[in-house]
């Protein structure tokens, strides 16, 4: 059971996580203008893979088969994550794709369930519905139509529940450092694998593009995932899902203020309801009861 400081320094670690995620949306958008999907992820995870290497030194000579497997299972959910996520912002946009990411925290406690025999309570089932009715707003058109960027985007989402679900496992057992470098090469691996396969690289790539490259790979990847490995340490699954849904307030925060994104009420709404699952589902309401006997 951890302290309340440790606590306390895992909530912020996983905070922080979600404001450099946050900025990473418009960052990735501008970029595939330039390189290819696979291409940016292969690069992004490789420079993160050999930051965390150096900075886990001789900790890397702890990892015994059992941690590589946990390891090498959060390196191909983040893959899949990530190239669905990066190929959904290709048709859609990047407020749009950061909400509808954050949809993970509903499916976590189903997982969950399906994993660990842990039936969810009623207001999972609560904050389930109420998220589907917003993922509606934001993504159904007026025929009631899905648009390709949207359904990759949730898509993604249940294999960001997956890795969150593994990576609460394997954190409970081995150290931050050594697991979270093996997770960021064996994703890097799989893009290597991949992007030549998806599509060629191109002939000339801007100086932009490589700065914005190297923003993801030290801030968005290495960081990210030191933070969020180490707020997981001292929070428990389902809360840390919940708070790194806040990726996706950010993330429409910078698209409005960076990007221009123009948000219709229909929008603001499922946005709203996204909101309230992740509310509903991480509080259980529990400040309305304390309200109600407060009275």
């Amino acid at each position: 059971m951890p302290s309340r400081k440790q606590s306390t320094i895992g909530r912020l670690a996983l905070l922080g996580t979600t404001i450099i995620w946050g900025s990473s949306f418009i960052i990735l958008k501008s970029t595939l203008d330039s390189l290819p999907t696979l291409w940016i992820l292969a690069f992004r995870f490789t420079g993160a893979a050999i930051l965390m290497a150096l900075a886990a030194g001789k900790q890397l000579k702890t990892l015994d088969r059992s941690a590589l497997k946990y390891g090498l299972a959060m390196g191909a959910a983040l893959y899949c994550a990530y190239t669905l996520q990066t190929y959904g912002l290709l048709y859609t946009t990047p407020g749009k794709n950061a909400f509808l990411t954050a949809t993970y925290c509903v499916i976590v406690p189903f997982l969950w369930w399906a994993f660990f025999k842990k039936r969810p309570d009623r207001y999972n089932v609560a904050a389930a519905l109420v998220c589907i009715a917003g993922m509606a707003l934001v993504s159904l058109d007026g025929k009631l139509s899905l648009g390709l960027g949207d359904a990759l985007t949730m898509c993604c989402g249940l294999f960001y529940a997956l890795h969150i679900i593994v990576s609460s496992r394997g954190l409970e057992k081995y150290g931050v450092l050594p697991l979270t470098t093996v997770q960021l090469a064996t994703t890097a691996v799989l893009c290597w694998i991949t992007a030549p396969i998806a599509s060629p690289f191109p002939q000339s790539v801007p100086a932009s593009a490589w700065l914005s490259v190297a923003y993801l790979c030290v801030m968005c990847t290495g960081a990210c995932y030191f933070l969020q490995a180490l707020g997981q340490q001292y929070t428990s699954a389902q809360s840390a899902s919940i708070i790194l849904t806040l990726e996706s307030v950010f993330g429409t925060l910078f698209s409005v203020l960076f990007y221009h994104e123009q948000l219709s009420v229909r929008t603001i709404s499922g946005f709203v309801l996204i909101f309230a699952a992740v509310l509903i589902s991480e509080t259980k309401l529990e400040f309305l009861r304390k309200k109600e006997k407060a009275q």
